[in-house]
């Protein structure tokens, strides 16, 4: 016992010198901590609203417990058709998002990798990155220019090449792929910087072994390049599959149109609808909380998976 007490005070005395000698380290760390405490820990506690009414009067403490145990706004939501509808497109278009735009920054990068000439390298990439930078509204604008389905460039280029016009905006299937591409036009280059810094930790020698062992560009990046980027892919990977309930709402709201309501409106225009418009906040914040446990499970799934097949995971 005495030992026991002994042993603990010296790991005490340890633990204080090492916060002595390091005291800069945890000051910095003070602003992010508190940063979290206030802005996102603490609104947690406004989670009840989606188990009460709603009240402008009264404090969430305050506020009457809703009908079905507390229930009544997850029931009432899952009644809703339009809810159901959005669901189903935030998850359709995040998946597509995942599918199509998640491995193009990896080939992007690939590319940029294998370029030679340094300054065609620098200018590409600068190219890829500007779209990053755009917001939506612009973006939206661009699109209608283009694609519009009677004086859109595009399409009026078609029809004198004797082509019919494709209703890029107007038919709901051409228009998933649309916001589709147009958001890895966007993000694809913003994204390829961070494969871009992974490739940077590839030790430059075992390319050099592996052209003298007479292995081509192509085997080199298959055997070499690809196999250094999996730890950032499989990372990046997960926190995607994260966000698979997530929606934007600047995106689908500046692309959408009445003539493609069924396939553009996501749970984020749902929220502005019945909880900003319609001030159903007690409706909205259990669509929010429905989203984020989705999220959650869909984060915790990855996670396991990854590490089932012998990879890090994210913790």
């Amino acid at each position: 016992m005495a030992s026991f007490a002994r042993s603990l005070a010296a790991r005490r005395r340890s633990a204080i010198n090492y916060v002595r000698q390091h005291w800069s380290l945890y000051l910095m760390l003070v602003l992010p901590v508190a940063f979290f405490i206030i802005f996102r820990y603490i609104p947690m506690t406004y989670i009840q609203i989606a188990f009460k009414r709603y009240s402008i009067v009264q404090s969430v403490w305050e506020m009457p417990w809703a009908r079905n145990n507390g229930f009544e706004y997850f029931i009432r939501a899952f009644s809703n058709r339009d809810f159901l509808y959005a669901v189903r497109n935030t998850f359709m278009l995040n998946f597509l998002d995942l599918v199509i735009g998640f491995p193009a920054p990896i080939i992007l990068a690939l590319l940029l990798n294998e370029l030679r000439l340094k300054r065609f390298k620098r200018f590409t990439q600068s190219v890829a990155y500007l779209p990053h930078f755009l917001s939506w509204i612009i973006i939206a604008g661009l699109a209608r220019q283009l694609f519009a389905p009677t004086n859109g460039m595009v399409n009026i280029v078609l029809r004198r090449m004797g082509f019919e016009p494709i209703p890029f905006l107007n038919d709901p299937t051409h228009w998933v792929f649309t916001y589709v591409l147009l958001g890895v036009w966007k993000n694809v280059g913003w994204n390829t910087i961070i494969y871009l810094a992974a490739l940077t930790n590839i030790n430059p020698e075992l390319y050099e072994a592996a052209a003298i062992d007479g292995a081509g560009r192509f085997q080199r990046m298959w055997y070499i390049t690809l196999p250094g980027l999996k730890p950032t892919i499989v990372t990046l990977l997960i926190l995607s599959l994260g966000h698979i309930m997530s929606s934007e709402f600047d995106r689908p709201m500046a692309l959408g149109n009445a003539l493609v309501n069924n396939v553009s409106n996501v749970l984020a225009t749902f929220v502005y609808t019945y909880g900003i418009r319609g001030l159903q906040f007690s409706l909205t914040t259990a669509v929010g909380l429905f989203q984020s446990v989705i999220n959650v499970i869909f984060l915790l799934t990855a996670n396991a998976l990854a590490k089932k097949f012998g990879e890090r995971g994210i913790w």
